[in-house]
């Protein structure tokens, strides 16, 4: 999990920001996102658990206004992004890809910048990996993690499709205005 309150983002990737070329859009091309992320290389994986069928299943909740991808692109090329679920204060990571350095962690910290701004507690990640654990990702006791899913989710779920309104600089300044970055 990553607390909106208690993440980081690490120096290089705030130069990484600061200098990028690469421009985040949200929810314009939701199914690319999910198969670039079922192509996606995973160490010690044979094989993606996307398939087929989670990808309709992923699809027609993105139609409903549930499902959000995050994009990166260079130029008009998607080159990196994630995807997941939004219900009241919470986002569920599912899957994210890069086919260009940092693109995935670009589009990552845009969306937190965004998930601050509105006011959400938590990005549930699914898995704890190291990737995410640069962020600032921890492991929750299932006793507080259901607390707080309970509290997240009686807040109303901004249903629809969303819109990118702060660039990865903007959102990376965001950030750190909230000082919530601890790195």
């Amino acid at each position: 999990m990553i607390d909106l309150k208690a993440f980081r983002v690490q120096r290089s990737l705030r130069k990484a920001i600061r200098r990028t070329a690469l421009t985040v859009r949200f929810d314009t091309a939701f199914e690319a996102v999910m198969r670039a992320c079922a192509r996606a290389q995973r160490p010690g994986q044979r094989g993606t658990w996307i398939t087929a069928g989670l990808v309709r299943g992923y699809v027609a909740l993105h139609t409903t206004g549930l499902a959000h991808a995050i994009e990166a692109y260079e130029g008009e090329r998607l080159v990196g992004g994630l995807y997941g679920v939004s219900l009241g204060r919470a986002f569920f990571g599912e899957s994210m890809f890069a086919d260009v350095d940092d693109a995935s962690k670009i589009a990552f910290t845009t969306l937190l910048g965004h998930l601050v701004a509105e006011g959400f507690d938590f990005v549930d990640c699914q898995v704890h990996t190291e990737h995410l654990a640069r962020f600032g990702a921890t492991e929750w006791r299932r006793r507080v993690y259901l607390e707080r899913l309970s509290t997240a989710v009686a807040s109303p779920t901004k249903v629809g499709p969303w819109q990118a309104y702060l660039t990865p600089r903007e959102a990376l300044a965001r950030l750190e205005s909230a000082g919530v970055l601890t790195d």
